[in-house]
């Protein structure tokens, strides 16, 4: 018996690649960073940061942010690369 014939699958490898890499990477101008860090430091880098970059000027805010099994956080910040 024949095996059936298959498209060539080069053009989706190609689509999927353009669609993976775009979601992992952000388009937009923010600067971020992600620290992994115990609950009191954690608390302290985000002042940090809010400090160092006042929100009404570079938009800064802590992204997104989840606790893990040690008592730790992992928060990513996100601002604005300048204050224009």
């Amino acid at each position: 018996m024949a095996r059936p014939n298959h498209p060539p699958l080069d053009g989706l490898r190609r689509q999927l690649g353009r669609v993976r890499s775009a979601c992992e990477a952000p388009t937009d101008s923010f600067v971020r960073e992600t620290f992994r860090l115990p609950r009191e430091a954690a608390r302290d880098k985000a002042r940090e940061w809010f400090e160092r970059y006042p929100r009404q000027a570079y938009w800064t805010q802590v992204e997104s942010w989840r606790m893990l099994d040690d008592d730790a956080v992992e928060f990513t910040m996100r601002r604005l690369p300048t204050a224009d």
